[in-house]
């Protein structure tokens, strides 16, 4: 790579990253690799040492390299295989996998893979850097960023009913913490939430946290509840939460018509039930103008989440919530956490969005989605059209497919350890264990590889299960 490859040297060192990974990604499985040293890459490259230096650390916050004393910086040694450790649950096992180096992860559902904005987030920040001057004055916003918050409150008001206002917003250091102090500032903790089956992973993880039990409505192949099963449910539990996908539903990337939706806001506001709205891929949904629940709820029994990284990548981590009710004990709770957040990221995200910059991305990025979904569609139906019932995204990052005959998933999960591929079962998307013939694949995947052989091998792998499951 000559110096005329990157005209922004800056960001040298994300492509000596990249050229790190490739090689640790090359090395055979199970053998440590001794890289270059910092001299040598620097000289390789033609970068500075202290961009080459940079790059090693990154590697090794990863936990992926390691440095020897006077000896220079190795790879961790990985197994060839490894599979589920009986102690870990099968979503650790499924992420833990997905991040080993040489793994072609079909598991992962995050749209910025495939364009992120975190060059144009960082040029800005350090145009704002220059802008405010340092001080040695603690300016950590408990709530967030006023600009930031002030953003958020214009994006999001629709109407004179829909409307939200600064003080409505709430910046945290990601969803995690976000939907824990929600939860805390409603006093669910020990409540019956209700939740859209498959439900995201996050969701389901945080719930059980709170010490929530969690009743799943499993959604259809066309994306609709069965709206008497629903309101039997409602009728019979004592729901207190529903947490429900704004557009697309998640994983399934099925989208609600508009008139059930409106029926569920209803329902749930005549029971005085809180609504959380997952608002994370909300941006994301293929059907112009698609109505979200936020259009019909009773907006003081709503709470919307939503985080940043999903649209700008993983320099922006932060979540947000936005409720116009419970207002003290928020502002109490997130005092209580005091989230030390980057000031001048939060500018820079807020700057974005105002320049419009996050909508012309956005666009840009639905666009390489639907593209991607194409592909991916056309190798499934190549490679896989026997084996696997596909529902039809309207939105989002992946495929929700069901196995054409009943096949455990987190055994094909395992097979595909040694094959380096890494799948999402169903089952991880369920708190009751439903959806074991199912999985998620992903289309916002590293392309660069060779899809269609992994493919193959999913393939392969299901029929391999099939027959040990008859003769067992």
């Amino acid at each position: 790579m000559s110096a005329n490859c990157s005209k922004d040297t800056e960001f040298a060192y994300q492509a000596v990253y990249r050229y790190l990974t490739g090689l640790i990604e090359a090395a055979p499985p199970g053998q440590q690799l001794k890289l270059p040293s910092l001299r040598q890459l620097a000289q390789r490259l033609n970068v500075s040492v202290s961009t080459t230096k940079y790059a090693y650390s990154l590697l090794e916050d990863q936990g992926l390299i390691y440095a020897k004393a006077k000896c220079g910086y190795y790879t961790q040694a990985v197994p060839a295989t490894q599979t589920r450790a009986s102690s870990a649950s099968l979503l650790d096992s499924v992420f833990s996998n997905a991040r080993q180096p040489g793994m072609l992860a079909l598991s992962s559902d995050a749209p910025a893979m495939l364009l992120s904005l975190e060059n144009p987030l960082l040029m800005t920040e350090r145009e704002l850097t220059r802008q405010y001057p340092r001080t040695y004055a603690p300016l950590y916003q408990p709530f967030g960023e006023t600009e930031l918050r002030s953003t958020l409150a214009e994006r999001y008001t629709q109407s004179t009913r829909c409307y939200w206002r600064a003080e409505h917003v709430y910046v945290g250091a990601d969803l995690r913490s976000v939907l824990e102090v929600a939860l805390e500032a409603l006093q669910l903790s020990g409540s019956v939430a209700l939740v859209e089956s498959p439900c995201s992973w996050a969701i389901l993880r945080q719930l059980r946290a709170a010490k929530i039990r969690i009743v799943e409505i499993p959604l259809g192949p066309t994306g609709r509840f069965d709206l008497k099963q629903l309101q039997a449910v409602l009728l019979q539990e004592p729901i207190k939460l529903a947490v429900f996908s704004s557009t697309v539903n998640v994983p399934h990337g099925s989208l609600m018509p508009a008139q059930d939706k409106q029926l569920i806001c209803r329902w749930l506001a005549e029971r005085s039930i809180w609504l959380f709205e997952n608002d994370s891929y909300g941006e994301f949904c293929f059907e112009p103008n698609a109505t979200r629940y936020r259009d019909f709820a009773d907006p003081e029994q709503l709470l919307v989440f939503s985080t940043f990284d999903k649209i700008i990548g993983s320099e922006a981590p932060y979540g947000y919530l936005l409720s116009r009710v419970k207002g003290a004990e928020l502002d109490r709770l997130f005092l209580e956490r005091a989230f030390r957040l980057s000031p001048i990221r939060q500018k820079a995200i807020a700057k974005l969005f105002s320049t419009r910059r996050i909508d012309q991305h956005t666009q840009l990025l639905r666009s390489l989605l639907m593209g991607r979904m194409q592909d991916m569609q056309e190798l499934l139906h190549e490679h896989l059209a026997d084996h696997l019932r596909v529902v039809q995204p309207q939105g989002g990052a992946a495929f929700w497919a069901e196995a054409t005959r009943p096949v455990n998933m987190c055994r094909v999960f395992e097979r595909l350890l040694s094959k380096h591929t890494v799948i999402a079962p169903g089952e991880i998307f369920s708190q009751q264990g439903a959806w074991q013939h199912h999985l998620r694949l992903s289309y916002t995947i590293d392309w660069s590889k060779d899809i269609a052989q992994a493919l193959k091998l999913l393939a392969q792998a299901i029929d391999e299960e099939c027959v040990e499951q008859s003769l067992s």
